[in-house]
């Protein structure tokens, strides 16, 4: 019974049976594409091109277009894409995840639904996981599109606006996805229309997409700019911390990683800054440092989740292994490890634009994705981006050896166990790759290894460089490869002669990821398309992720039954642990990307009506009747503002001086015109005179200065607010848990605050642009000014941002000033030309 309802229910088949008759289609057009000359497989692409222009479908052209990739790619790669590929490029095709396992061809995979999108002309972006892949990628699948007539572009973080501008238009694009990111906050802050560089967003294909998607994605982008300085009290507050004693002044939760001071830790606290309430308003920066002081110290640790490497902290991507130079943990707690390890302390920043990958990806009209491992994470997929997973069978049977995990009781006895295995596979002369969970793991197991005399690779963040060439020789002979999570993504293990009869690549994990698709990824680096293979993990009682979910009882099992550190136990009850252990963790890590979501949709709105308004501003010749009606309701507001609570009596000396301080003239209105007025009278009054100055200030100069200066004014005031408001939110999201308390839900008061917080940033928008189209004089001032320069970070903590304080603004000169050198000269004919 319970087969039968399987088979109704299994959404895979159903999904795989029409994938079938697709490729089923595909393969019928074989020999018709296989007699085509090259230059008749060429003119196929303009012939699509034209049928799109006049009205015929993608899915209508799918078939015949797929076949003329997989011939072209024949002819210009030497590779025909297999009967299962073809199926996974038609999941792409319709927006869903094609989830394929290691060594199966997902790169070639991708060509076929990339080359039937970029038919449209709007763009298809092949988006990878670093810059690496994305350039190789490129060139490698480049030649197979250039064949067929199409242009190809690879966007990275070195090159010029103009260099990206030619990258994005591109009939395909190679990028990464913080690049993809990063330049549509970079393209929502330039100040004219032409400097963007990005096209509206069409068609995108993730490579490793559970790898952006879902570890990145409590991860938001953020451009941020200088704040004041705080160093000092980072070192102040570390000085202070490594006095206190763990127990007695300050708690550490290990499952949360939360550490908070204990009355003890209070008081010690009050008496070395010789203050007598750490917890008063006054002392809420100094409190924010001593905190992220005691996590600096009791949850980060070197070699882990950080190296140091020429005076600097350097983070460890806790999901590849990879150092991500460049980036900075958030909310002070970079600042905090500079203390901890005695380096120069960098000032804090602010945050100018900030957008998660959730929301980012979600803008385009058509994504897809690629993996080895999403099954796991199926529901999140179909929820926030509503894309299906469809998992496509391999084209040989998997051949490989999974064995169940061998567990033991001390970490020490774990890593013996490890380095007496690779001796005996290395003694046969069998291929091993260790997948290790941190660089502290790998630096152990190779320090074994040397006792042994065993020559070894290690690849992990320290030593990433050499990357594609340890990766090319692990499958060979002999050879040891000790590799922290970044093996597992876009690297594909050959195998040498003779390693067949070994029996392939052996893979051995030191420990349980908390995700199960990391597990799986490292799995799969062995057995690819139909090779021999074993994998085996070695888990121990001490592994993070039994301490953080109740070994207790197994230790106390093993000891019960008198077993040693020498020897392991392989139980189905404690794998079963183990993995609802890490579905616990999963869980957790969905919810907390579900929360982030939330809340950031309330900034996705906001942000979504300041970048339609910024560019109807930059892309229209004429933008007074925008600036008009923002004079008419500052008008309404400050008539409103000037009458009594009846909204009968007005003070009409109080709306003179206003007038004449923000709007007008001073005596162009005067108290005794105003006076014995009705409220519609005064009204059309004042908007009459508005309207008779603003003509004034026209007259006054070209037609074409005017509406120049009308962008200047608008696009200063809708920048400088917009940021102070991305800040104000942010700082709002830092607090707003504490509502909790209250018995409130952070969340609805977030969005009612954030609500409310925005109508006031549009007000003050309407405030300053009315003030100063009205009263600011037009000399040199012409230029269009940024409210503050910003770089790029991509905090790794939770998902949280940086600390923020009021914005530095940058002194701009105009062009026409005179340079600030002293030669005389003006600005643009001196230093502004540098």
């Amino acid at each position: 019974m319970l087969g039968v309802l399987n088979k109704m229910f299994d959404s895979n088949k159903r999904d795989l049976k029409r994938l079938e008759k697709i490729a089923d289609q595909v393969e019928a057009h074989a020999t018709e594409m296989e007699r085509l000359s090259d230059e008749q497989l060429k003119e196929k692409t303009r012939e699509f091109q034209e049928r799109v222009a006049n009205g015929e479908s993608l899915d209508a052209i799918q078939p015949e277009a797929f076949a003329v990739v997989r011939e072209a790619s024949r002819r210009v790669l030497g590779m025909y894409p297999f009967r299962v590929q073809i199926m996974g490029a038609a999941a792409l095709h319709e927006g869903n995840i094609a989830e394929m396992k290691t060594g199966e061809g997902k790169t070639l995979t991708s060509t076929l639904a990339v080359y039937l999108n970029a038919i449209e002309g709007k763009g298809v972006h092949v988006v990878t996981v670093n810059e690496y892949l994305a350039s190789r990628d490129a060139n490698e699948m480049g030649q197979l599109y250039e064949f067929l007539g199409l242009s190809v572009g690879l966007n990275l973080n070195s090159l010029s606006k103009e260099e990206k501008r030619e990258a994005y238009d591109a009939d395909i694009t190679y990028t990464t996805n913080n690049e993809l990111g990063f330049d549509y906050l970079r393209d929502n802050m330039v100040l004219y229309s032409e400097h963007k560089v990005q096209r509206p967003l069409h068609y995108a294909v993730i490579d490793e997409v559970d790898s952006i998607l879902i570890d990145e994605a409590r991860t938001p982008l953020i451009i941020s700019g200088q704040a004041s300085k705080s160093a000092e009290l980072y070192r102040l507050a570390n000085r202070f911390v490594i006095t206190l004693k763990q127990e007695e002044d300050y708690s550490y939760d290990e499952s949360t990683k939360g550490v908070v001071l204990t009355e003890s830790g209070v008081d010690k606290a009050e008496k070395a800054f010789g203050i007598e309430n750490l917890f008063d308003l006054k002392h809420v920066t100094l409190n924010h440092a001593i905190n992220q002081s005691l996590k600096a110290h009791a949850s980060m640790h070197i070699d882990v989740d950080y190296v140091v490497q020429e005076g600097e902290v350097v983070i460890v991507d806790s999901f590849t292994g990879r150092l991500m130079k460049g980036r900075r943990y958030s909310d002070g707690l970079h600042q905090a490890i500079e203390a901890k390890e005695g380096l120069e302390v960098q000032n804090e920043t602010m945050t100018l634009a900030t957008i998660t990958f959730q929301n980012f990806f979600r803008m385009y009209d058509k994504l897809a994705g690629m993996t080895g491992t999403a099954k796991t994470e199926e529901e999140e997929f179909r929820n926030i981006y509503n894309m299906n997973v469809i998992a496509v069978p391999t084209n040989r049977p998997i051949a490989r050896d999974d064995r169940a995990d061998l567990i033991y009781a001390t970490m020490e006895g774990k890593f013996k166990a490890v380095a007496e295995d690779i001796k005996e596979r290395h003694k046969q002369g069998q291929p091993v790759l260790v997948g290790t969970v941190a660089i502290e793991t790998s630096e152990i197991i190779s320090n074994y290894l040397k006792k042994y005399g065993i020559p070894h690779n290690v690849l992990n963040a320290k030593n990433h460089g050499r990357e594609a060439e340890i990766i090319l020789e692990a499958g060979q002979p002999g050879a040891v490869t000790i590799a922290t999570n970044m093996a597992g993504r876009g690297t594909d293990i050959k195998l040498g002669e003779g390693v067949q009869e070994l029996g392939g690549l052996a893979v051995i994990g030191t420990e349980r990821h908390e995700s199960r698709r990391i597990d799986n990824q490292l799995r799969g680096r062995a057995g690819r398309q139909g090779d021999p293979g074993i994998t085996q993990f070695y888990l121990s009682l001490e592994d993070e992720l039994m301490r953080r979910f109740g070994s207790d009882q197994m230790k106390n099992m093993m000891t019960k039954l008198g077993m040693d550190d020498s020897t392991p136990i392989q139980s189905k009850m404690v794998s079963r642990s183990v993995e609802s252990a890490q579905k616990r963790v999963e869980g957790n890590n969905f919810d907390a990307r579900k929360r982030l979501l939330q809340y950031d949709d309330v900034l996705r709105q906001q942000r979504e009506i300041i970048y339609k308004e910024r560019n109807e501003v930059l892309e229209s010749d004429n933008i007074r009747e925008v600036l008009e009606n923002m004079l008419r309701n500052v008008v309404d507001r400050v008539i409103a503002m000037h009458t009594d609570e009846n909204g009968t009596t007005l003070n009409v000396k109080g709306l003179e001086d206003f007038l004449g301080a923000n709007l007008l003239p001073e005596g162009r209105i005067t108290a005794a015109q105003l006076e014995g007025k009705s409220i519609e009278d005064v009204t059309a009054l004042i908007n009459d005179a508005i309207n008779e100055r603003y003509d004034e200030k026209e007259a006054e100069m070209s037609e074409e200065r005017m509406r120049e200066f009308e962008k200047v004014v608008l696009l200063r005031a809708i920048d400088s607010k917009w940021t102070d408001h991305i800040d104000a939110m942010d700082q709002l999201r830092h607090g707003i848990h504490l509502r909790a308390y209250g018995q409130t839900d952070p969340l609805r008061e977030y969005q009612s605050e954030g609500f409310a917080m925005f109508e006031e940033m549009v007000t003050s928008i309407e405030n300053d642009a009315a003030k100063y189209v009205m009263k600011a004089e037009i000399r040199n001032n012409l230029e269009r000014e940024e409210v503050a320069k910003g770089q790029a970070v991509n905090p790794k903590e939770d998902g949280e941002k940086v600390t923020k304080k009021p914005a530095r603004r940058a002194v701009n000169i105009g062009r026409n000033d005179p340079c600030p050198c002293g030669s005389g000269k003006k600005y643009k004919n001196c230093h502004g030309t540098a």
